[in-house]
């Protein structure tokens, strides 16, 4: 018999899904009230981070024995529901690290050299013969690097500043074994020193605006600050009332509401770049994040660990079988 599933949204070009899975076959995110009209009689779910996979989901899904994410983070999955119902819940961390370091890089280089202000001025005719003093920028190399998170993305991060001649300095829990060359310093620290920033940390309770008016007030004059992890570690209003006094450069990949309203004052601002949540936006690494999502999902129904696996105390629950 072959079990129910539902795919939340289509998945890349060339990624084949097993005989009888469904998709939901709408533009953009699948509604909240179809989803949960279906979740009831689904065997697995393939989601991805704009669902809400919350407390009432997971109860409604009461035949649910996997649920799968393509995406890292799971922030938006209610995971202790999810345990407590015996559901493991599966991410796809690993696959992604290193495009999403180039994205950051990308991000970086292109916010400190002011590329999208020259490119605008391009397009719009205002640039004449070349000034010595037009569109002066920073450097990335001689500068130190701050990296808010340490996990396989700040890691990989850290490896690309080194090849840029950049000191390093990292804030996390704690001080992690590396031989990256990394600094460990307190957040403060590391927002007083930092010539530049990258956030590359998970979102938690504790993690949530984490970059306020306060953390903002502490950073260096002309310093750059991108976030490629989640919008939600950003209070974007105060990062607006920082980012309109001139005093910092900004690089968001991910925003809180995403996308922002196209109104949003951080959109107006010649000293922001915003794009639409592409970290992880490569041919070959959309492909792997689903491929992995399949392996999680198939895994999952036939009631063996997954691939992986965000919430691995589940299996504890498991009689087998």
């Amino acid at each position: 018999m072959t079990e129910a599933v539902l795919v939340t949204h289509r998945l890349p070009a060339g990624v084949s899904m097993r005989s009888g899975w469904e998709t939901w076959p709408g533009e953009g995110p699948m509604p909240r009230g179809e989803l949960l009209s279906r979740v009831a009689d689904l065997d697995g779910l393939l989601c991805m981070l704009v669902d809400g996979i919350d407390d009432e989901l997971i109860d409604t899904g009461k035949k649910l024995r996997v649920i799968s994410q393509m995406a890292v983070g799971v922030d938006n999955v209610d995971l202790e529901s999810a345990t407590a119902a015996g559901i493991p819940v599966g991410h796809t961390p690993d696959v992604l690290t290193e495009t999403t370091a180039d994205t950051a890089f990308a991000l970086l280089g292109a916010a400190v050299r002011r590329i999208p202000e020259g490119q605008r001025d391009l397009r719009e005719g205002r640039v004449g013969e070349w000034d010595p003093d037009y569109l002066l920028g920073g450097d990335l190399w001689g500068t130190v690097l701050g990296v808010v998170g340490l996990g396989r993305i700040g890691k990989a991060v850290t490896r690309r500043a080194k090849g840029f001649g950049m000191d390093v300095l990292y804030s996390g829990r704690a001080p992690r074994e590396t031989d990256l060359g990394a600094v460990f310093a307190d957040f403060d620290t590391l927002l007083a020193e930092a010539d530049h920033i990258v956030l590359t940390a998970p979102l938690t309770p504790a993690t949530r605006h984490m970059i306020n008016r306060e953390s903002l007030a502490r950073l260096k004059d002309g310093a750059t600050l991108v976030n490629v992890a989640r919008g939600g570690l950003v209070d974007h209003e105060a990062l607006a009332e920082a980012a309109a006094t001139g005093r910092i450069r900004v690089a968001l990949d991910v925003t809180e509401p995403e996308p922002l309203p196209r109104d949003h004052a951080l959109l107006a601002m010649d000293n922001v770049l915003v794009i639409p949540h592409l970290g992880s936006a490569s041919v070959r690494t959309r492909a792997a994040m689903a491929e992995l999502a399949i392996a999680n999902l198939e895994a999952g129904l036939r009631r063996e660990p997954l691939p992986a696996c965000a919430n691995p105390e589940v299996y504890s629950q498991w009689s087998g079988g």
